[in-house]
């Protein structure tokens, strides 16, 4: 009973703050999400007033947090979009791998960790934070942004890649042979390749399924089968977060655009404890010693982040604004590049507070260059600036078009 009441007290209170720091980071003109992030921090272990109770719960609705952020961005496409986009950004996802994994891979050798933690503190840098991307989109009302399908491309083909370097990356960390990795690799293609197949060919199936006039019913179905997709996915050795995306991928139509409403209020309530979770699992004392280097190889990676989003939106023919508004919305890691650094610590135990203190960094940084690349770039070359958050239906400015929940039409 004590540990019920002091879990309830713990949970009433951390979302009564995120409510406060909400409405703190609304009133201020940005986005909250470092706010939770220093807040988690401040109450996690090593922090001013750790809590304990409440942890296991918020661990697994940090979880649902991600699981509904890429459920709700695959809602925003169809099938037919997401394979055009492969299709069409491969080279940009190229760029994207060169840019941002040789850094880190580059950093661990330096360091003296070995060619395992190279490969795997290349995975650290390289992957953007398909989670805090998701909520800054939102809070800058940019996903109706020409920009925002070349964002998303770059981050659906990071996701996918996932499926391969994981597998990859568990299987030299255990020491595996060529044929153990090469089966969980095969496993781990195959359900993607398989998800993506009932997509294209029965997606509209799968939504005559799914769909309900009671949305009650709709709110749970969906909700139910994201979650049943994103676990198997994780036994398969593919991200959860990318068996969500495919839900969101398949459904499509009224479907889409119900669940997309009924939806949105859980995924920012989970979303948030994501992110007080991410900081609550950090030790502040951890941080210092590794605070020059992580900083050292933020500043570089954001600076490859940017020119990343920048020659993906130049290719896809985004002019002006365009351009600088993706490359600062791709600075953010977070989930994937903390799941890949918990797998490596025991090869080498100090690329844990490494990646812990780069990735709060570049998750603080990443909503701030979201927000302010686009003006800085206009004022440095002398051009009139538009508001980095006008409205999505404003003609006025000529890198926005209309949300792309039309293509579930």
């Amino acid at each position: 009973m004590h540990n019920t009441a002091a879990m309830l007290i713990e949970l009433g209170a951390i979302i009564l703050a995120l409510g406060l720091l909400g409405r703190l980071a609304g009133r201020m003109g940005f986005s909250p999400i470092p706010l939770y992030l220093l807040a988690g921090l401040a109450f996690g272990h090593g922090g001013i007033l750790p809590l304990q109770a409440s942890e296991e719960f918020t661990a697994t609705g940090a979880e649902i947090g991600v699981i509904l952020l890429l459920l709700l961005l695959g809602l925003e496409y169809s099938a037919s979009e997401l394979v055009t986009n492969l299709k069409t950004q491969y080279p940009s996802g190229a760029v994207d791998f060169v840019l941002n994994a040789v850094p880190g891979a580059v950093a661990a050798l330096i360091l003296g960790w070995g060619p395992v933690a190279a490969v795997a503190l290349a995975g650290v840098t390289w992957i953007s934070s398909s989670g805090v991307i998701a909520k800054v989109l939102g809070d800058l009302r940019r996903l109706g942004n020409r920009e925002t399908p070349v964002v998303l491309g770059v981050l659906v083909i990071e996701d996918l890649a996932m499926a391969v370097y994981l597998p990859i990356l568990t299987a030299l960390l255990a020491g595996a042979g060529l044929a153990g990795g090469s089966v969980t690799l095969l496993i781990s293609l195959g359900t993607v390749g398989a998800v993506l197949y009932l997509a294209l060919r029965h997606g509209r199936l799968i939504s005559r399924a799914v769909s309900s006039d009671n949305s009650e019913m709709l709110l749970l179905v969906v909700l139910g089968l994201t979650l049943l997709v994103a676990g198997l996915a994780q036994e398969l050795q593919v991200s959860a977060a990318v068996g969500a995306f495919l839900v969101g991928i398949a459904l499509s139509g009224e479907v889409a655009e119900g669940a997309s409403s009924l939806l949105t209020p859980l995924r920012d309530l989970f979303a948030a404890v994501f992110f007080v979770f991410f900081g609550l699992s950090t030790d502040p004392s951890d941080i210092p010693p590794v605070l020059l280097p992580a900083l050292l190889l933020a500043v570089v990676t954001a600076l490859t982040k940017i020119a990343t989003g920048w020659y993906a939106a130049r290719r896809a023919g985004i002019r002006g604004a365009g351009r600088w508004r993706a490359g600062g919305t791709l600075v953010a890691r977070g989930e994937f590049s903390i799941v890949i650094a918990g797998l490596a610590v025991g090869v080498e135990p100090r690329i844990g507070p490494l990646a812990t203190a780069y990735v709060l960094l570049l998750v603080v940084i990443g909503p701030l260059t979201a927000r302010w690349t686009e003006p800085l770039a206009r004022r440095l070359t002398r051009r009139p600036a538009a508001h980095p958050a006008a409205d999505p239906a404003d003609p006025a400015d000529e890198d926005r078009t209309e949300p792309a929940t039309h293509a579930h039409a």
